[in-house]
C-alpha cells in the first residue's frame, strides 16, 4: 500500500489589510486617475522622525517579487522588504474634520511620531 503525504504550501500573511472604509476611497481615487488597472503600492521607506515612514501611491509596475492582494477590485502591492514592516498592518481611511485620511495601524510599531507618518 502506497501513502501518499500532502503537502501544504502556506501563503504569506496579507502584509497590508484594507477596510472597506479604506478600499472605497481608493476605489474612488482610482476612477478619478483614470486608470482602474494601477495598483495600490504600500512601502515602508527610511527616514521620517521615528525612523522609518510610510509611502503610498498608484503603481503600474510589479516586480516578480512583489507580495500581491486584492481586496475587492482593489489591487494592494507590497515589496518584500516592506511587507516584513507591515505584516499585519491595517489600512483605513476616515473622512472627518478631524484626521481626514489614510492612516496605518501597523502591530510592528514600537515608537510613532506625532503626526503619524513616521515609525520605529
Amino acid at each position: 500500500m502506497t501513502t501518499m503525504t500532502t503537502v501544504k504550501i502556506g501563503r504569506k500573511p496579507d502584509p497590508v489589510t484594507l477596510t472597506e472604509a479604506a478600499a472605497a476611497k481608493v476605489v474612488v481615487l482610482l476612477a478619478e486617475e483614470g486608470n482602474e488597472a494601477l495598483a495600490l503600492r504600500v512601502a515602508v521607506r527610511p527616514g521620517g522622525c521615528s525612523g522609518y515612514s510610510y509611502d503610498m501611491f498608484f503603481d503600474s509596475e510589479i516586480a516578480t517579487d512583489d507580495i500581491v492582494r486584492e481586496t475587492g477590485s482593489v489591487k494592494v502591492v507590497v515589496d518584500p522588504a516592506s511587507a516584513e514592516l507591515l505584516n499585519g498592518a491595517t489600512l483605513d481611511y476616515s473622512d472627518g474634520l478631524q484626521g481626514a485620511g489614510f492612516h496605518i495601524t501597523n502591530p510592528n510599531a514600537s515608537r510613532t511620531c506625532g503626526c503619524g507618518s513616521s515609525f520605529s
